[in-house]
């Protein structure tokens, strides 16, 4: 689910390198967080699954902060007040119109980034040599960035959202992903740490192995299998195949934060979870899954 790259610069008598797995991990840290925010998920899910909803639109503020941040560190300026409200109304207009909720709030999202944008300055050239306010500078940039961003993590997880309101399967299709989206994570944790030998794309994630995409692959479909069969009352065979599609999903979006990451020069998006860095770093692979589980179920056949 998330990077399990390492920092390699960290000296070796560090007290985080001591605690640190072979995958760069606080291990203890991370499995009580990550056991803490499954009982949440559970209980919510089973007692109020439109709690889900509330659940992702905090995930949609903190992670899109956490990026924001990490973007104007590296001099990006990023119209922070409408991108943050934008996402939440992205998100909050599923609960009435569904997908088409979703899509009105992006948009809108996007509009208001763009024209936000042509009013604001760096700091470092507030006025020009005749005393006037300069033209915006790397405008171009700081737009498509913005608009990167409300796509990967308000769109995304707004998809994530649309999977609770189905009348009768609303929890078991959330489950369904993030079950499987948990057993992919875990399988090519554990088959990368025990067996990993050959990295998939070194330039860009050296501790991704194929051996631990393997495990991925197996874990994953296994899950899907029995989630989408048993849970959501698919034919088998859709459960295999979403199992399939979500690991190669959850693969490429821990591909996609890394190189951002990498683009940025930073480890992890934030600290907010002891073990795993910020909560962005737990979703970058749960935003993709979430459009490919959604779209899976609305395509396919019952």
């Amino acid at each position: 689910m998330a990077s399990t790259d390492a920092d390699e610069g960290t000296p070796p008598d560090e007290p985080a390198a001591r605690k640190a797995s072979r995958a760069g991990r606080d291990l203890p840290a991370a499995i009580a967080v990550g056991v803490s925010i499954g009982a949440v998920l559970i209980a919510t899910l089973v007692f109020y699954p439109r709690g889900w909803v509330v659940l992702c639109s905090g995930a949609i503020f903190v992670a899109s902060h956490e990026v924001v941040r990490r973007l104007r560190e590296a001099g990006y300026v990023v119209p922070v007040i409408p991108l943050l409200i934008g996402g939440q109304v992205t998100c909050w207009l599923t609960w009435p119109y569904g997908a088409r909720g979703a899509l009105a709030g992006f948009g809108a999202t996007v509009v208001v980034c763009m024209f936000w944008r042509l009013f604001m300055q760096d700091e470092s050239r507030q006025h020009d040599s005749d005393g006037g306010t300069p033209p915006p500078s790397n405008y171009l940039r700081d737009v498509s960035a913005t608009i990167f961003l409300a796509a990967w993590v308000p769109l995304f997880a707004s998809f994530a959202a649309l999977l609770v309101y189905h009348p009768h399967e609303g929890a078991g299709r959330v489950f369904c992903l993030m079950i499987t989206v948990v057993a992919s994570d875990s399988g090519g944790y554990a088959f990368g740490v025990l067996f990993g030998k050959h990295p998939v794309v070194p330039a860009i994630s050296p501790k991704k192995s194929w051996e631990g995409f393997g495990g991925s692959l197996l874990c994953g479909i296994a899950a899907a299998f029995l989630t989408a069969t048993f849970m959501v009352h698919r034919p088998p065979w859709e459960g295999a195949l979403l199992g399939a599609v979500l690991v190669v999903a959850c693969a490429l979006g821990d591909l996609v934060e890394s190189q951002v990451k990498r683009d940025l020069g930073i480890k992890d998006m934030g600290r907010l979870l002891p073990g795993h860095g910020g909560l962005m770093d737990r979703l970058d692979s749960v935003l993709p899954a979430a459009v490919v589980t959604w779209t899976v179920f609305a395509l396919l056949p019952a």
